[in-house]
């Protein structure tokens, strides 16, 4: 594996063509735009089906640094980002991890990876998980959003 430890796959693609904007989660969006973050979450849903149009590196950057400003434990932003748009490596990330099978047909992945030297020490060394998770929704909210 070309990683030193694969948390998240997330594959980013043309989602103002793909974006599927109804609620899939049995909640209610607010209606008449009265919170559009809370609109935003209500009604992101997974994409398997991408159009091949390119994400623009502007796109591209406004997911990273989204993913960046996602809270951590003590600030200690234990995460590296890595933009894979080589379609021979996201055909390797498909093969790599059974649950990221859509990557191959992506125009891009964001793999969201652990730094565990940046990991607290003792028992909340285990943080770097939901530091990590908490980057990639934001990624996957912005993503939505765009």
């Amino acid at each position: 594996m070309f990683m030193k430890k694969l948390l998240f796959v997330v594959a980013v693609l043309s989602l103002l063509l793909a974006c599927n904007k109804g609620s899939q989660s049995g909640i209610s969006a607010p209606s008449n735009g009265e919170n559009a973050v809370v609109n935003n979450i209500m009604t992101r849903t997974s994409i398997r089906a991408y159009t091949g149009q390119a994400v623009s590196a502007d796109t591209i950057e406004t997911l990273l640094r989204a993913g960046m400003a996602a809270p951590t434990a003590v600030n200690k932003q234990p995460w590296h980002f890595v933009v894979v748009t080589d379609r021979e490596k996201l055909k390797g990330i498909a093969v790599a991890n059974p649950n990221a099978g859509m990557a191959e047909k992506a125009p891009l992945a964001i793999v969201v990876c652990d730094d565990l030297e940046k990991a607290l020490d003792g028992p909340a060394r285990e943080y770097w998980i939901q530091d990590c998770s908490a980057a990639t929704e934001n990624i996957l909210l912005a993503a939505h959003g765009l």
